[in-house]
């Protein structure tokens, strides 16, 4: 029974938003940020990346581990690349003010396509928006990490062999 060094949860979360760091700049630089299946696909990195790193972390552990732990593991993962992904979210919001309006402009062309608001109703949402866009920023940010971290989590944990020990079955040393 050979016990491999585990990955780090900072490591594991680190490399997945680093993933998603240069795949968002990639996406926009190409001016495909708008595009809505490209935006699906991140969620897809994230996800996987979180199955992958469970399920190397319970291979680590020699399948030792159970679901708890794993879910662990991967939650702890998804709130440390939530705060590199915030810190990225402030960082673009300053350094690339355009992102904001490019994301503005789109909104209103949706709602005007919607046809559900009147001009007033998108002009009042849209000035909202703006004011509060940094806010909107984080908390989305926050809030989505957190849900498909938890999804990714759980289908790492649920999928990663299972074979936990149970302390009150060893013999005493």
């Amino acid at each position: 029974m050979q016990e491999n060094k585990p990955i780090s949860h900072l490591v594991a979360g680190s490399i997945i938003a680093g993933i998603l760091v240069i795949y968002t700049l990639a996406i926009n630089f190409m001016g495909q940020g708008q595009n809505q299946t490209l935006g699906y696909l991140s969620y897809g990195i994230l996800i996987g990346g979180l199955v992958v790193f469970i399920y190397l972390y319970g291979k680590s552990q020699n399948n030792q581990v159970g679901f708890g732990g794993l879910f662990s593991y991967g939650f702890k993962a998804t709130a440390f690349l939530t705060i590199i992904m915030i810190a990225f979210s402030i960082i673009v919001y300053y350094a690339y003010p355009e992102f904001k309006e490019k994301m503005l402009e789109v909104s209103r062309q949706r709602m005007e396509e919607d046809g559900k608001a009147t001009d007033a109703q998108i002009d009042s949402t849209i000035s909202m928006i703006s004011r509060n866009y940094l806010l909107f920023a984080v908390l989305g940010t926050m809030i989505g990490m957190a849900i498909l971290g938890a999804i990714g989590s759980l289908i790492g944990a649920a999928i990663t062999k299972k074979n936990p020990v149970n302390p009150f079955n060893q013999q005493p040393s």
